[in-house]
């Protein structure tokens, strides 16, 4: 889907505004802290990504109001018109709806407007705790095919009920306890298991395009590389569990697990999280953003909306312009607070933001 134009009510800064977009590149110019951001998240929400910046729902809701809302209408396939409504509210479910249809869960958007967003804080993707890059690495998943996205649901399902059998248990495992514990690990050994080896080939199809995008932005600079880091090692998660189970019930906490593991990111062989510069760092979550964004284009044949938001901010005028170079083809959206554009972009379309107002250049 192709986003043609979105519509606030109430949305963190802005009480109400309408804007529409460019089918190519579309630049939101203004200094920081007036709402430029606020745009994109926007966009993001209704994409399912929720809040790129990683804000609870309530904080998007603007302060004093009980609710706000977002439409967004666009293109879909075959030019078919998709219209997206989403209502936030403090004291009641939030509502979705899809061509006024109700759509149960958030995340089921994620087959209806597809968008990669970059941020800065995907810095944390590098030198961030484990699971950051364990959500990266499922929304991925989710994103590329929308089905898998279920996976990390029912592991964290599971793990709710097995943790709290844990505390009840007081350390000892016996008679209905045990029997109980039994069912709990098995179906967290099925999905476990499945979400492991799918992390796994993901990860293992996207190495090799992370390497690239690396080298490009870095200008070849260096080597990026990355490797999947489980808790359990290469045996079963039922066995891993079964060894595990007496350390369990002495913290009440699963200790092994997709819960557990981590992405591991490298730039000259070196941990990248603790070795590598800023610059480095940015770089190499670049790379993992324009990665997932390839695959979701080769697997479901579509291309996602690209949201950019001040990526240029921390990088060098090489970097900066290695970057326009490795942006794919289709809608783009970014943002920068600087009133002159980098070199090499030309944007289709420019909106201008100054105190919470956003307009597109050239009107009134």
């Amino acid at each position: 889907m192709r986003v043609g134009s979105i519509s606030l009510l109430d949305f963190r800064s802005y009480s109400e505004t309408e804007l529409e977009f460019a089918e190519g590149l579309t630049a939101i110019v203004g200094p920081n802290g007036h709402g430029k951001t606020n745009l994109l998240e926007a966009v993001g929400y209704v994409a399912g990504l929720g809040s790129f910046r990683g804000a609870a729902d309530a904080a998007l809701i603007r302060d004093g109001t009980p609710a706000a809302v977002i439409r967004c209408s666009g293109q879909g396939a075959a030019g078919r018109a998709v219209l997206i409504e989403v209502e936030l509210a403090r004291t009641r479910p939030n509502r979705v709806r899809v061509n006024q249809q109700p759509v149960a869960r958030r995340r089921d958007l994620l087959g209806v407007l597809t968008a990669t967003a970059f941020s800065p804080e995907d810095l944390e993707l590098v030198k961030g705790e484990p699971s950051v890059r364990r959500r990266w690495m499922d929304d991925a998943l989710a994103a590329v095919r929308p089905s898998w996205g279920a996976l990390r649901g029912e592991l964290d399902r599971i793990l709710r009920q097995r943790n709290t059998l844990l505390r009840q248990a007081q350390g000892r495992a016996v008679g209905d306890v045990a029997v109980t514990l039994d069912v709990w690990d098995a179906k967290l050994a099925a999905v476990g298991d499945e979400l492991r080896a799918r992390r796994r080939d993901l990860l293992e199809a996207m190495t090799p395009e992370i390497a690239r995008h690396y080298r490009g932005i870095s200008q070849g600079q260096d080597d990026a590389g990355v490797r999947y880091e489980s808790s359990w090692g290469d045996e079963s998660l039922a066995d891993a569990l079964a060894a595990s189970r007496r350390e369990d019930l002495r913290r009440a906490a699963s200790t092994v697990g997709p819960h557990r593991d981590d992405v591991v990111c490298e730039i000259g062989g070196l941990p990248a999280r603790s070795h590598a510069s800023q610059g480095e760092q940015r770089s190499l979550a670049l790379a993992l953003r324009l990665a997932v964004d390839g695959e979701v284009r080769r697997w479901r044949g579509i291309e996602p909306v690209m949201l950019l938001d001040d990526v240029f901010s921390e990088l060098d005028a090489g970097r900066a312009a290695a970057l326009l170079e490795a942006l794919p083809s289709g809608q783009r959206i970014l943002t920068t607070a600087s009133p002159v554009l980098p070199a090499k972009i030309r944007p289709d379309q420019l909106i201008r933001v100054l105190d919470g107002a956003a307009r597109t250049a050239g009107d009134g």
